[in-house]
């Protein structure tokens, strides 16, 4: 259902507030430099920080500005699953075109308990679920077994996986039927992710580098594996300086950079990039030919 460069996008703040006419055109740049979805409200997006009222001004910002041209993934996810229901629900009603819902973080429930989360998800509002695995923030892990079965679910209809295992996305394809949409949520594993029948991903660096990452998944879905390697290893220190502090703090100071526009500013508890992460994405930005 789902393809290609999916930014996770920044949500710009000025002055503590959310920034509109600034995300605005940083959705018209990714459209225009070749993203082909977006992901408003995401964990890149600050969406702890952001209260019911504000989340839904960010997707409903979003949207507009897409203006149909792109599918909106709206970021719905949450550890309590009457909340989740509310946010996909207003996601739905505003005209987004799937959910991402992370697996319940801090609570820690068991493998059955995901799948009586997702269920009462996808019982309670038709709007298609992309389901997020990122263990290593949720601590929650759906394993392979529960993610084919969820799969199963009509309105489940991909997976961002952050796990790490890449092993997965074969245990995915053999439960869930090769046309099961996988997509990864680790900039540095998109090219074996994509060799492994991954189909795009759900991305950080696309958010200051969208055309090479738009590139590399044209790459990737002709099986031009030489000239995406090319493009693999152009971002791969990009990619690692998106990390090289709190995120997003690395991808706004780096957005700073590209546009004059867009302020680097973050909301507690995540503090601006450090001396050391700003050198890094300064570097990484000039040797991918970006600045």
């Amino acid at each position: 259902m789902f393809s290609g460069s999916i930014p996770a996008l920044v949500t710009p703040f000025r002055d503590g507030a959310f920034d509109a006419p600034a995300f605005k055109r940083l959705v018209e740049w990714q459209i225009g430099e070749g993203t082909s979805a977006l992901v408003p409200c995401g964990t890149t997006g600050e969406s702890p920080t952001l209260g019911f009222e504000e989340h839904y001004r960010v997707i409903d910002c979003c949207i507009e500005a897409a203006a149909g041209r792109v599918p909106v993934i709206a970021g719905c996810g949450s550890n309590d699953t009457a909340t989740a229901i509310r946010h996909m629900r207003h996601a739905q009603a505003a005209g987004a075109t799937a959910a991402l819902i992370v697996a319940p973080y801090y609570n820690r429930p068991t493998q059955d308990g995901m799948l009586a989360h997702f269920k009462a998800l996808a019982d309670a509002c038709d709007l298609p679920i992309v389901v997020y695995n990122v263990p290593g923030r949720t601590v929650a892990d759906i394993s392979a077994e529960t993610m084919c079965k969820l799969a199963e679910m009509p309105s489940i209809v991909a997976i961002k996986d952050a796990s790490g295992d890449l092993a997965r996305v074969t245990m995915h394809r053999a439960g869930a039927g090769k046309d099961f949409c996988q997509l990864s949520g680790n900039d540095d594993l998109w090219l074996p992710h994509a060799v492994m029948g991954g189909v795009g991903c759900i991305s950080v660096t696309a958010n200051v580098a969208p055309r090479l990452c738009a590139e590399f998944a044209a790459a990737a879905a002709a099986a031009d594996w030489a000239s995406a390697l090319v493009l693999h290893d152009r971002l791969f220190d990009l990619h690692k300086a998106m990390f090289s502090d709190a995120s997003p703090g690395p991808a706004k100071y780096a957005l700073s950079r590209i546009h004059d526009w867009f302020s680097p500013e973050v909301r507690l508890p995540i503090i601006p990039a450090n001396d050391a992460s700003r050198a890094a994405v300064d570097a990484a930005l000039a040797a991918a030919g970006v600045l």
